[in-house]
């Protein structure tokens, strides 16, 4: 097809074009803009046309695809980082990440308030926190369920008397998200 030709046919869809056009923008001059957009990347891309195809059909799916590379590019230029507001009001513990040596001291204190458990009720404690169930760990040991359901909840509250600076903390943090 000479390139003419081609340029009068596709000109001959523009109200159709721009009809549908209005659909996407919603907006006259915008959608005039994204109809010449159109019919500019279908003179630059005519080679691409195969002959005897529907050409309505191959400038719409240019139009919508211009359509949803514009309305992608326009999130990215208006996705803006607000610096002028004040960093204070914004919940920083619950998002701002903690120092390792903070966590170190965690596990430290955790860890001390581990070996003052008495193994009676330590070794349960563990083993149903490493995933084991009730029954399995009555099995290894040797004793009835009950009893390790017993010893495990003696052994939190053990634990969380001796971390309850932790917990006053946490619910600090809490109240502050």
């Amino acid at each position: 097809m000479n390139e003419l030709t081609f340029n009068s046919q596709i000109c001959g869809y523009r109200t159709s074009l721009m009809q549908s056009a209005m659909k996407f923008t919603g907006n006259n001059d915008d959608a005039d803009d994204l109809v010449q957009d159109t019919l500019i990347k279908a003179i630059r891309y005519e080679t691409m046309y195969k002959k005897g195809t529907n050409l309505r059909g191959w400038l719409y799916t240019i139009m919508k695809n211009t359509f949803i590379n514009n309305y992608r590019s326009m999130l990215k230029k208006t996705a803006i980082v607000v610096t002028n507001e004040d960093l204070l009001a914004y919940p920083l513990p619950s998002c701002a990440s903690y120092n390792q040596c903070e966590e170190k001291f965690t596990m430290e204190d955790i860890n001390k308030a581990l070996e003052c458990l008495q193994p009676v009720y330590a070794v349960p404690f563990l083993k149903y926190f490493e995933g084991y169930k009730y029954h399995e760990i009555a099995d290894e040991m040797k004793i009835p369920v009950g009893t390790v359901k017993t010893r495990i909840h003696i052994a939190r509250k053990l634990l969380k008397s001796h971390l309850k600076m932790y917990r006053d903390d946490f619910k600090r943090l809490k109240k502050m998200a």
